[in-house]
């Protein structure tokens, strides 16, 4: 493992947990690849954290889509992830129209703007989650991930609701709303009420996003019998949904303070029984 590898691997081992822990399930040839998609996902997350304006957010991910379509390759040498990534990409032949829509995306999370409808909310996913496990699918057998696109599709929206709701609390104090505004009005629900923690109509919301993820990964699992064993470690993160949805629903009004956690043993044991389904 080269630095530029090794460095990838510490962020996701340190801040990604799960896709962490889904690296032990992938070919060992493929696994610092992985680890260069998901520690690029985990720096276009962070923008907003190290901002303080949505503005410098805005040329920071516009420098991650200037890397990645080629432009100044020095700075790109110069970090880390990105330069782990472009080979990665190099490597694979990544499309790399995937990434600019996945950071053009992310500028939604810079700002305080509501969520808009849960088509904007999939639209959302489709360009984040989504994408991610079809990149990780490319990454482990191209001619395997060109049928895994409905999968994907599903599961990437059941697994941000599942982030959605166990970000809750950060969102809160950020005074971001990521629920769907039409979510939430059929929930009884306004933002306001999300933001201050109003019990009812909050866990009316909650109830609600965990219907409406738990629908979503119903239609991954109908998909997922028919994944190909090659392209099933780039699932591993989204099949946890289930069990955060189950966890948020249990743990009941304290998940607006303080999200669920699951045991690094629970998740490594979920994830090699779904291997061997």
């Amino acid at each position: 493992m080269n630095a530029n590898a090794a460095e990838c691997l510490r962020l996701v081992e340190r801040h990604d947990r799960d896709r962490a822990l889904s690296l032990a399930f992938a070919p060992a040839e493929a696994r610092d690849d992985l680890a260069a998609l998901y520690a690029f996902n985990y720096e276009a997350a962070r923008v907003r954290e190290q901002v303080s304006q949505p503005l410098p957010g805005e040329i920071r991910l516009q420098w991650w889509r200037d890397t990645i379509k080629g432009a100044a390759p020095g700075e790109a040498n110069a970090n880390p992830v990105a330069a782990a990534l472009l080979e990665t990409i190099e490597r694979h032949q990544l499309p790399r129209d995937a990434f600019d829509r996945l950071l053009e995306a992310r500028i939604f999370d810079l700002y305080d703007d509501p969520m808009p409808s849960r088509d904007a909310f999939e639209a959302y996913a489709g360009e984040t989650a989504s994408a991610l496990i079809m990149l990780a699918g490319l990454v482990l057998s191209r001619d395997a991930a060109g049928g895994a696109a409905d999968a994907a599709g599903h599961a990437g929206v059941a697994q941000l609701v599942a982030g959605t709701l166990l970000l809750l609390p950060i969102h809160r104090a950020r005074q971001q709303v990521f629920l769907p505004a039409d979510l939430l009005e059929a929930a009884g629900c306004s933002a306001d009420d999300l933001l201050r923690g109003e019990p009812a109509p909050a866990m009316r919301a909650v109830a609600a996003m965990l219907a409406y993820g738990r629908d979503h990964l119903a239609a991954f699992q109908r998909h997922a019998g028919t994944l190909p064993l090659a392209i099933r470690p780039a699932f591993l993160p989204a099949t946890l949904a289930g069990l955060y949805l189950d966890r948020i629903e249990a743990a009941g009004a304290s998940v607006l303070e303080r999200p669920v956690e699951i045991a690094a043993l629970r998740k490594s044991f979920a994830y090699w029984r779904w291997m061997r389904r």
